[in-house]
């Protein structure tokens, strides 16, 4: 331990410090709301959830202390190890965790549960921040951006298999980190885009799907290169081309030729056209463009393929409801719909503490984990919701604020990371609690019940705050 170390109150934040301790604070109220039986003989059991929840925090307070202690150097030469060992938790998860849930995820420990995955998230923004602070590191070189892609790819992939893809999603989030440090953002927005078609796909026919897909590519490369006026013609040649194909494949070719040869041939006619003006331009984008075409021609099939093989019953009736494929208000969609009574029904000011009637008397499921945002809507109302999210966006920006601040890369770009993350676990949570997102099943940070989840989104945020203050020691001449 070096003299750094010693001095682990300098140069702290003390803004984060505080915005965190009042979210857990309002989280372990919600939870006490969400979890209290006013019928118990003993309202200090263990049994409560409140009262293990109490106990998670004065752990992840601990944890937190010693995250400060530990020398700032630490955290760069552990993140390779950290991500080692992230990937090994998640391998013996799969191989001989018990499921919860659908997902086989977790550890049981006794009366204990341990989910790997959200420390896991930890390592995986570690070894981020590694890769790309590196001195010979350039986001412009398709190697370098291989090695990022096989960081995020690999733990992301072990989590699916776990069946928990709601988590593994969760790392997508680090896209916005990559455009930070300089990603084009016309290769950031097609990626965001078939995201969306991938979810749409479901409502929208193969053949719109097909020229949507198409136009992205196009639209994509055209402006990369800001070549507008020159390729204007051909990108709605090659729009109207295809719808022409595709309906004329439709009408003529139905009988005899199945879906997937139509969209094969169509894609190949496609990209007949656009290899042929690419010709015109340098070799670079010929690249791009057959890639880009390519990965249209496999995407619908493999939509399909994931759909229907690899996501669960459960999971694809979640999207179809959210798609208002499917209505189902006593299976499917009743937590939703529970949720949002339970959040209208707070109105302005809520019903009180302890008062929540929807809560009470157990009509939300999951009221003090997934959906103990609806807990916070029915007993504080309005004013106390935009409490709570005003409090979260104001850490994330405050962690924004952090990393721009960063003197080495290491730092900025691990802040940046833990905003990523914790801006994607609002804004999901949040959404599928009032019906704006699928239910995925992601915890609402620092305050969802659970000592895995609160832990590591208290190590998260506090490595951030160490890097951050060692930053703020250097500057201010204390070294």
């Amino acid at each position: 331990m070096t003299g750094r170390g010693n001095r682990i109150f300098e140069g702290v934040d003390f803004k984060a410090v505080v915005l965190y301790v009042l979210i857990v604070i309002a989280g372990f109220l919600s939870i006490t709301a969400a979890s209290y039986d006013p019928d118990s003989a003993d309202m200090f059991a263990f049994s409560h959830f409140y009262i293990k929840q109490l106990l998670w925090i004065g752990v992840a307070w601990v944890v937190a202390l010693v995250v400060l202690l530990l020398d700032d150097r630490f955290y760069h030469m552990f993140a390779y190890p950290a991500y080692i060992m992230g990937l090994v938790v998640l391998v013996a998860a799969l191989l001989f965790g018990k499921e919860v849930n659908g997902a086989k995820a977790w550890f049981e420990l006794g009366s204990f549960r341990i989910q790997p995955v959200e420390f896991a998230k930890i390592a995986t923004a570690l070894a981020l921040a590694r890769v790309m602070s590196n001195y010979t590191f350039s986001i412009e070189r398709f190697r370098n951006l291989l090695r990022v892609a096989l960081v995020i790819c690999l733990p992301l992939m072990i989590i699916i298999l776990q069946n928990d893809t709601g988590s593994g999603i969760v790392l997508g989030s680090f896209l916005f980190v990559l455009y930070r440090e300089g990603l084009n953002k016309w290769f950031c927005i097609p990626v965001v885009c078939i995201a969306f078609l991938f979810v749409f796909s479901f409502l929208l026919s193969p053949t719109t799907m097909l020229v949507l897909l198409i136009l992205i590519c196009t639209l994509s490369e055209m402006m990369m290169n800001g070549e507008w006026k020159s390729r204007i013609i051909y990108l709605a040649s090659l729009a109207l081309g295809s719808i022409v194909l595709s309906l004329v494949m439709h009408f003529l070719f139905h009988d005899f030729m199945g879906f997937y040869g139509s969209l094969l041939t169509v894609t190949l006619l496609s990209l007949v056209v656009v290899v042929s003006y690419a010709f015109r331009s340098t070799l670079r984008n010929i690249f791009i463009l057959v890639g880009l075409f390519v990965a249209t021609m496999i995407f619908l099939p493999t939509t399909d393929y994931i759909f229907n093989n690899i996501l669960k019953e459960h999971q694809q009736n979640r999207i179809k409801s959210f798609l208002g494929i499917i209505s189902d208000p006593l299976g499917t969609d009743y937590n939703v719909n529970q949720s949002k009574i339970a959040i209208g029904s707070g109105g302005l000011f809520g019903k009180g503490f302890l008062n929540g009637t929807q809560i009470k008397y157990g009509f939300v499921p999951e009221r003090h984990t997934d959906f103990i945002f609806c807990t916070v809507g029915e007993e504080w109302g309005f004013v106390g919701a935009f409490v709570v999210l005003t409090l979260l966006c104001l850490l994330i920006l405050q962690l924004m604020r952090m990393g721009e601040r960063q003197q080495e890369p290491f730092g900025r770009i691990y802040c940046y990371c833990v905003a990523s993350i914790l801006l994607f676990h609002v804004l999901v949570n949040v959404g599928m609690t009032i019906g704006l997102m699928p239910v995925m099943g992601i915890p609402l940070p620092f305050m969802s019940y659970g000592g895995s989840s609160l832990i590591a989104f208290t190590i998260l945020l506090f490595i951030a705050i160490r890097l951050d203050a060692s930053t703020r020691q250097f500057s201010l001449g204390k070294f």
